[in-house]
């Protein structure tokens, strides 16, 4: 995976901000202009590296959401101030303020749900807030080669990625020679057996708190390479005949970008295995 020099200046400017990595995206300036920067941030989202919550500014209804205006307000499944936020809309496109019976504190967070229902259709947005996610520190940490165009950035900026890459040194741990092979991910594919993945797979839902349901493209991360993504595959299958691990499907797709989805393993017959959890 690649980041363009923008993109990688947004995620400087999110290390800044430990220990969470969250920031209003505001103060990420001086990336770029707002545009370009709201653009980078986008596209990391695609590639899974950074989320953001936006502010839906104007909407209009969909005709799911006209539908469910015209049912018996006794048989609607969402609440009275959802009902309001929807009923503003049924003229034409509106903007949140309209709904002035609605409080504006929890404007933002109903229109959300509303979108995620289907409901309502944003046609203007704000990014607000913006994070640096477990892929995305996994990619910092692991896989970010700066190119001589992302080098040209202020020594501050690349002072606190030398910060945030040194947390993970752990300073009671032996430095190894300069020809040691010390990483896992170092040795060759034939040395990765299934007992080093299955090691690898409950390191990294501990350090990412999945409680053992680890998505796959964060093995694939660590993983490939060394390993081919056909023999990464068929290790976890061996792990799973031998009920060390379970494989399972992912039910919904909208928490992850099409990335993240085209890690998962695909089968004739259903969905894609997704997660991974230890026996």
């Amino acid at each position: 995976m690649t980041v363009s020099p923008v993109e990688f200046k947004f995620l400087l400017r999110l290390l800044e901000h430990p220990p969470d990595y969250r920031s209003p995206i505001t103060k990420l300036h001086p990336t770029a202009s707002a545009s370009d920067r709201d653009q980078a941030c986008k596209s990391l989202c695609s590639k899974g590296l950074v989320g953001y919550e936006a502010e839906i500014q104007r909407y209009s209804i969909t005709p799911a959401g006209q539908a469910l205006l015209k049912l018996d307000a006794t048989a609607l499944s969402i609440s009275a101030d959802e009902v309001k936020l929807l009923s503003v809309a049924a003229a034409g496109p509106t903007v949140p303020s309209q709904a002035k019976q609605v409080p504006a504190k929890t404007r933002q967070t109903l229109l959300r749900q509303l979108n995620d229902r289907g409901l309502i259709n944003p046609s203007k947005t704000q990014i607000k807030m913006v994070w640096l996610t477990p892929q995305g520190r996994l990619y910092l940490r692991n896989d970010c080669l700066p190119t001589s165009a992302q080098s040209k950035v202020p020594s501050a900026w690349m002072g606190g990625y030398l910060t945030f890459l040194r947390q993970f040194i752990d300073p009671a741990a032996p430095v190894a020679a300069a020809d040691t092979i010390a990483p896992a991910m170092a040795l060759s594919p034939e040395k990765l057996t299934p007992d080093a993945i299955l090691n690898t797979i409950q390191h990294l839902d501990q350090q990412l708190g999945t409680e053992n349901y680890l998505p796959i493209f964060y093995l694939r991360d660590q993983m490939q390479p060394p390993l081919r993504r056909e023999d990464l595959d068929q290790l976890l299958y061996e792990l799973e005949r031998c009920d060390r691990i379970e494989l399972t499907t992912l039910q919904e797709v909208s928490a992850y970008s099409e990335t993240q989805l085209a890690a998962g393993i695909p089968q004739d017959i259903g969905g894609a295995l997704f997660f991974i959890s230890v026996v």
